[in-house]
C-alpha cells in the first residue's frame, strides 16, 4: 500500500490512549495524533495503581481518546485502514478494555484488526522516530520491565539480559513511597537526587560481581529502606537534605548497574557484526536524564550510535502502538475477534523465564 493510516489503542496500565500515525511510501512516518488520559490522580491517594480502579477509567475513557485522536488527526474511521492495539502484557482489566474497543470498532467497520504487544511497542519505536534500522540493541526499561534485546525484525527479538525482580521503574515507585514522595515514583525521586549528595550512602550495586547481563534492583530498593530507618532512629525523622540524599544515591546506584550491564549487552551485540551498530532505549525510565545520559555515554565510547525517542514517547503512548500494528501490518499480521487479551506476554518466547511462571505462563 502507498499509504497506511493506523489507529492505535494503548490500555495496559494507567494510561489510556489513542493516535493515528501515518505511514507514506517513501516518506518518514508521521503520528497526525496522539491522546493520553492519565490517570495519576485517580490513584494518588492508593500510592500506587490499583488495578480494578485503573480498568474501569480505561472502559470509561478510550472510546473518548479515540475519537479525540482522529478529530485531532483530521479524519474518521472512513480514512483508516486498520486498527491496532495492545493485547498484552499489562494489567488484565485495562488490556481487555482495549481490546474490546477494538474489536468492537473492527466489528463495525470491517477494518483490520493488529493486536500488538506492549514490549514490542516500545521496542520498536526507535523506528518511528529515527527509522533505525535492523538489527540495533534496545534496552527497554520501565515501571514493569527492564530487559535487554536484539531487535532482529518486527517480530523477531532475542533476550540477552534481564531484571530478574523488580524493575527499575518499579523500584524508583517503591522507593518514592518509602520517602513520602508523591507517585509516579520516578519525576519525584529525580527532582529529589538533584538537590542530594549521591555518595553518602554506600548503595550496593547488584549483580555487578556476576558475569552477564541480568539485574536485580529489589535489594537496592531494601538497602534505602534500612538506611531510612537507620535516620529514622537517630533523629525521629528525615531531614530535606537526608531525603534529598538517599534520592541521589539511589538513582546513581541505577544508573551504573544500567550502565555497566550495558556495556556488556553491547559486546553480545558486537558479535554480530551490524552494519552501523546502534544502542536504543525506551520505557517510561529512559525519560529519566541522568540514566539517559550516561547510557549516551557508554554508547559513544563503545563507537555506537544512540537512539532515545522524544520522552512523551517514552512512557506509554498509542502512537508506539499504532507504529508496530503498522510494522506487522505490512508483513501480513491480521487478528480476528478471536483475539484475547494477556497479561504475560514475553517478546523472546524461547528465553527461560527470568522472574518465574506460573498458569498463565512466562511474566517476562
Amino acid at each position: 500500500m502507498h499509504r497506511l493510516t493506523v489507529l492505535g489503542i494503548e490500555s495496559s496500565c494507567d494510561d489510556t490512549a489513542a493516535a493515528v500515525v501515518r505511514l507514506d511510501a517513501g516518506q518518514a512516518p508521521q503520528i497526525l495524533s496522539s491522546v493520553v488520559s492519565g490517570q495519576t490522580d485517580l490513584h494518588a491517594p492508593f500510592g500506587g495503581v490499583v488495578p480494578e480502579l485503573a480498568a474501569r477509567a480505561h472502559a470509561e475513557r478510550v472510546d473518548l481518546c479515540v475519537e479525540e485522536a482522529l478529530t485531532q488527526a483530521g479524519t474518521d474511521l472512513n480514512g483508516i485502514d486498520a486498527i491496532a492495539v495492545t493485547a498484552g502484557p499489562g494489567l488484565i482489566g485495562g488490556v481487555l478494555a482495549g481490546v474490546m474497543c477494538a474489536k468492537g470498532l473492527a466489528a463495525a467497520t470491517g477494518l483490520p484488526l493488529v493486536g500488538v504487544n506492549h514490549l514490542a511497542g516500545h521496542a520498536l519505536t526507535p523506528r518511528l522516530t529515527d527509522g533505525l534500522g535492523f538489527p540495533y540493541l534496545m534496552l527497554l526499561v520501565s515501571g514493569g520491565h527492564c530487559q535487554f534485546l536484539i531487535v532482529r525484525g518486527e517480530e523477531d527479538f532475542t533476550r540477552i539480559g534481564g531484571s530478574i525482580d523488580d524493575a527499575p521503574g518499579e523500584a524508583f515507585d517503591k522507593v518514592a513511597k518509602l520517602l513520602g514522595l508523591p507517585q509516579p515514583g520516578g519525576p519525584s525521586v529525580e527532582r529529589e537526587a538533584e538537590q542530594g549528595d549521591r555518595r553518602r550512602f554506600a548503595l550496593p550495586r547488584p549483580l555487578l560481581d556476576r558475569p552477564g547481563c541480568d539485574m536485580s534492583f529489589s535489594g537496592l530498593k531494601t538497602a534505602v529502606l534500612r538506611e531510612r530507618d537507620k535516620i529514622l532512629a537517630e533523629k525521629g525523622g528525615l531531614t530535606r537534605a537526608d531525603r534529598a540524599d538517599l534520592c541521589a544515591g539511589f538513582q546513581a546506584a541505577v544508573t551504573d548497574v544500567l550502565a555497566e550491564k550495558t556495556r556488556r549487552a553491547i559486546g553480545d551485540y558486537l558479535d554480530l557484526r551490524p552494519h552501523a551498530p546502534s544502542l536504543a532505549v525506551a520505557g517510561g525510565v529512559a525519560a529519566n536524564t541522568t540514566i539517559r545520559a550516561r547510557l549516551e555515554t557508554v554508547a559513544a565510547d563503545l563507537g555506537l550510535g544512540f537512539v532515545a525517542p522524544p520522552l512523551s514517547l517514552c512512557t506509554d503512548n498509542a502512537a508506539m502502538i499504532a507504529w508496530a500494528g503498522i510494522e506487522r501490518f505490512r508483513h501480513g499480521a491480521r487478528d480476528g475477534q478471536d483475539l484475547v487479551a494477556r497479561p504475560r506476554w514475553p517478546l523472546d518466547s524461547t528465553a527461560p523465564a527470568l522472574i518465574g511462571s506460573g498458569k498463565k505462563g512466562a511474566k517476562a
